[in-house]
């Protein structure tokens, strides 16, 4: 099965992402954001029991194998009816099921920037959530798109954390949607001498770089 993941945001993967916010101060820190969405995950409260524990995530595993599945009978029926030709192939990656629309073409399901592709994954989120009675978080990749992203978000990210770690000045990464963002608070997370934050209102929402406290 393969492993999906990418989208862009107000920019085109060659630029406006690679690049800073021209008119942003670069020596001015972002107002607290104690409580990022995008890179906080609360934590849930489990029983002791290893019993208890294997229990839970195999329910979990359950829920998002169904998930899959779900997702999987939708989107070959949108398929039919749009008369393109593509595979599915559904993952779980982490803790969220993972469903990706491979081969055939499929650039007009992906759109400028990613914008029917961010359309498709809402749309099949609901099927699933009104199938299973639960809020599906369910990552959505077609032709490869998210991928790709993730990992020109990734060389990015380490780019902005090699500047700001030797540089101790923070730094405005271009907005990004809350898949590009987690991607880069996670490679930010991992760096050395760093810490991440993010700022502003959607569809401007960006990730601020900082030195490490």
């Amino acid at each position: 099965m393969s492993t999906p993941d990418t989208t862009p945001a107000t920019s085109s993967d060659t630029t406006a992402d690679a690049t800073l916010d021209p008119t942003a101060d670069p020596t001015a820190l972002p107002d607290a954001d104690p409580v990022d969405a995008d890179a906080v995950v609360e934590p849930v409260d489990v029983e002791a029991s290893g019993t208890d524990d294997d229990t839970d995530d195999e329910e979990v595993d359950d829920l998002l194998v169904q998930e899959g599945d779900v997702a999987g009978d939708y989107l070959e029926r949108l398929l039919d009816i749009l008369d393109v030709d593509g595979d599915i192939d559904l993952d779980v990656e982490g803790d969220r099921a993972s469903v990706a629309v491979v081969g055939g073409e499929l650039k007009t399901l992906i759109g400028p920037d990613g914008a029917v592709l961010e359309a498709l994954q809402e749309l099949t989120r609901l099927a699933v959530a009104q199938s299973t009675g639960t809020r599906s978080r369910l990552m959505l990749d077609i032709g490869g798109f998210r991928a790709k992203r993730r990992a020109d978000l990734t060389a990015l990210a380490g780019q902005a954390a090699s500047r700001v770690a030797a540089s101790g000045t923070a730094e405005r990464l271009a907005p990004m949607n809350p898949f590009e963002r987690k991607v880069v608070h996670d490679v930010i997370a991992a760096a050395a001498g760093v810490r991440s934050e993010s700022e502003g209102e959607e569809p401007n929402r960006r990730v601020v770089v900082l030195p490490g406290a």
